[in-house]
């Protein structure tokens, strides 16, 4: 009997759940991160849109002013959009406008500063290139396309660092498991050149980006996602112990696991002004959960094509 009860408590599970992602932050720097190796306390997350997913959480300080850039999925669109708050909360927020004009998924909106300037490298896979997009300062959900750094494939989850007098930027392909791609440039407006050992081989959970890349005590440090329990498992911190042009070496330092309630989940990380920003996921019992399942099964199928 316990064994039929446990059987189909699986099985409502299985048909009626589906996945919700949020956006929370806690205090802490880089430093105290590989200090520690693990989360510092208790996360405090966002009061929860309507959205199914509120993920990929990217920040910048504007004018004194703590900006938020995510990704919205609802499963009813089944694509992503780039939405900006202008605080940790979702009450005011704005879809971003200016990344392309096709109908196509949007995520990952990598944002970095150069020359007191603000850019973004959002993840447009579809359209098969990687493109470097500038904030207006004064309307920070305007975003202006300034060039194309990579074309040809469907790029996803682009990073990009100045670190040893180089940009560096790292990015994956839709679809090819456990390997890395890296291109490096001398100036942000030169041409990226492929690195010597592209594709990269990796692990598995090296092989896509988590967020920024950042530096300690000048070691590099590049987050990436683990997949290996389920999509967006964790956060895996790796150590760059060497990056030239011809030469690429690294070892995985520690796990981030995700945090209750958001216990299924994490898969982005970032720091602004003495916070970690992170996202998370957990599960929802919902009437609508298999037809939401269905519904962002055939757009994803769609957006594939």
């Amino acid at each position: 009997m316990k064994d039929l009860i446990s059987s189909f408590i699986s099985f409502i599970h299985r048909v009626f759940s589906y996945d919700k992602w949020n956006i929370g932050y806690i205090s802490q720097s880089p430093e105290n991160l590989i200090h520690t190796q693990q989360l510092n306390g208790k996360i405090n997350w966002l009061s929860e849109d309507k959205a199914d997913y509120t993920a990929d959480p990217f920040t910048a300080n504007i004018n004194g002013r703590l900006h938020l850039y995510y990704e919205e999925l609802n499963f009813w669109k089944g694509k992503g959009e780039i939405m900006m708050t202008d605080n940790m909360h979702f009450k005011n927020k704005k879809k971003v406008n200016g990344i392309m004009e096709d109908e196509i998924h949007l995520s990952y909106p990598h944002m970095f500063t150069d020359s007191n300037r603000l850019y973004c490298i959002p993840e447009t896979g579809r359209a098969k290139q990687v493109a470097l997009y500038q904030i207006d300062m004064n309307s920070p959900y305007k975003f202006e396309k300034i060039r194309v750094l990579l074309e040809g494939q469907a790029f996803v989850d682009s990073s990009i660092i100045h670190y040893n007098n180089k940009y560096w930027l790292f990015t994956s392909v839709s679809g090819e498991q456990g390997v890395l791609y890296l291109f490096y440039a001398d100036t942000l407006d030169a041409p990226f050149k492929a690195h010597k050992q592209n594709p990269i081989n990796v692990a598995s959970n090296v092989s896509r980006s988590a967020g920024r890349l950042f530096v300690v005590g000048q070691k590099l440090y590049m987050p990436s996602q683990n997949p290996k329990r389920c999509y967006g498992g964790s956060v895996m911190i790796n150590e760059i112990t060497t990056i030239t042009e011809t030469d690429f070496q690294y070892h995985t330092a520690f796990e981030l696991l995700p945090q209750a309630p958001y216990d299924e989940g994490l898969h982005t990380i970032n720091f602004e002004d003495g916070l970690l920003i992170v996202d998370g996921k957990r599960k929802v019992l919902s009437a609508m959960g298999p037809f939401k399942k269905v519904i962002r099964k055939l757009k994803s199928l769609n957006n594939a094509n």
